[in-house]
C-alpha cells in the first residue's frame, strides 16, 4: 500500500507541475519577460518552468527562468538549485560567458555544496568548449587547462573528476599541435630555426603528447637541412629509443643511414642532455 501511495503521490506531483508549466505558457498576452509578470507564482513553479523550456530545447528561455528564482526568492534552496540550472542552460545555448558567469556566482556563494563541483566542471567546460579548431585563440586553452585543474585537484572524489582529466589531456594535446602546425609552417619554408624552436617546445614541455614522435622527426630533418649532424643523430637516437615501432622512426632512420649517420646520442646539446635526465634518469 506504502508504494501505491508513494507513485499516487508522484503522479500528482508531476501532474501539478505540467499545470504549472501550461499555466506560466499560456498565451493571453501572457509575458513573463514584463515587470513583475512572475512576482504571483512560486518559486518551485518557476523552476518548473525552466525544465519545461529545457526540454522544449529552448535553453534561453531556461536560463531566465532559472534567473529569476534568484532574483525573487533570494537565499532560498530553490534559488541554489536554480542558479546552477542557469548555469547548465546557459551553456546549452551556447552563451559560453553567462553559463561561466552563473558557474562561477555558484562557487562563490555555495563553496561546499554537493553541486560546486559540477560547477567547476562547467566553467571549465565553458572554455574548453571553444577551443575543437587548432587555429583559435590559445588563451582559452590555457584558461580550460586551469578549470580543468581546479576540478581534478578540488573535487578528485567528485564524479567530474576523471572526465576532467581526459579533457585536460586533451587540450594540452591540443597546444601541442598548435606548435606542430606552426613548425611544419616554418619548415616548409626552410626556417629551420624557427621550426627548431616549435619542435622543440613539444619534446620538452609536451613530451606525453601524441605529437612528440613526429616533433623528433622533425628535429631530425631540420637539424640535417642545417649540418648539425650530432643534433640530428641524438634526436633519432631518443625517436628510436621511445617510438621504435613509428612510421617517424621509420622515416628518421632512412635520413639517417641515407647520409652515412646512425641514430646515437653524439656531443653536447640540449636534445643531448635532454637524453641523460629524461631516457637516462641522470639529473645533474
Amino acid at each position: 500500500m506504502a508504494g501505491r501511495n508513494d507513485r499516487a503521490k508522484a503522479r500528482a506531483t508531476l501532474a501539478a507541475a505540467l499545470v504549472s508549466c501550461f499555466v506560466l505558457a499560456s498565451c493571453g498576452g501572457f509575458d513573463p519577460r514584463a515587470e513583475g509578470a512572475l512576482d504571483s507564482y512560486t518559486a518551485e513553479e518557476i523552476y518548473q518552468r525552466g525544465e519545461y523550456e529545457l526540454a522544449r530545447r529552448r535553453a534561453d528561455d531556461a536560463a531566465f527562468y532559472f534567473g529569476e528564482i534568484e532574483r525573487l526568492y533570494p537565499y532560498s534552496e530553490w534559488a541554489k538549485r536554480g542558479l546552477i540550472m542557469q548555469a547548465f542552460a546557459y551553456h546549452s545555448a551556447r552563451d559560453y560567458p553567462n553559463s561561466r558567469a552563473s558557474a562561477q556566482r555558484y562557487i562563490d556563494f555555495y563553496p561546499l555544496d554537493a553541486d560546486a563541483a559540477y560547477a567547476q566542471y562547467l566553467l571549465a567546460l565553458s572554455y574548453y568548449d571553444q577551443i575543437d579548431e587548432i587555429g583559435r585563440d590559445q588563451g582559452l586553452t590555457f584558461q580550460a587547462l586551469q578549470a580543468l585543474r581546479t576540478v581534478i585537484e578540488q573535487y578528485p572524489e567528485s564524479e567530474y573528476a576523471e572526465p576532467a582529466m581526459l579533457k585536460f589531456d586533451l587540450a594540452f594535446d591540443h597546444l601541442a599541435a598548435k606548435e606542430m602546425e606552426i613548425g611544419r609552417y616554418y619548415l616548409g619554408r626552410s626556417h629551420f630555426t624557427a621550426a627548431i624552436n616549435r619542435f622543440r617546445v613539444v619534446v620538452e614541455s609536451y613530451q606525453t603528447t601524441t605529437h612528440t614522435a613526429e616533433a623528433l622527426y622533425r628535429l631530425v630533418e631540420a637539424y640535417l637541412a642545417l649540418g648539425l649532424t650530432a643534433e640530428a643523430q641524438t634526436a633519432g637516437a631518443i625517436l628510436g629509443y621511445n617510438f621504435q615501432s613509428t612510421v617517424w622512426y621509420a622515416d628518421a632512420y632512412a635520413l639517417l643511414t641515407g647520409r652515412g649517420l646512425r641514430a646515437e646520442v653524439v656531443g653536447d646539446n640540449w636534445l643531448s642532455n635532454f637524453y641523460r635526465q629524461v631516457v637516462l634518469g641522470e639529473w645533474r
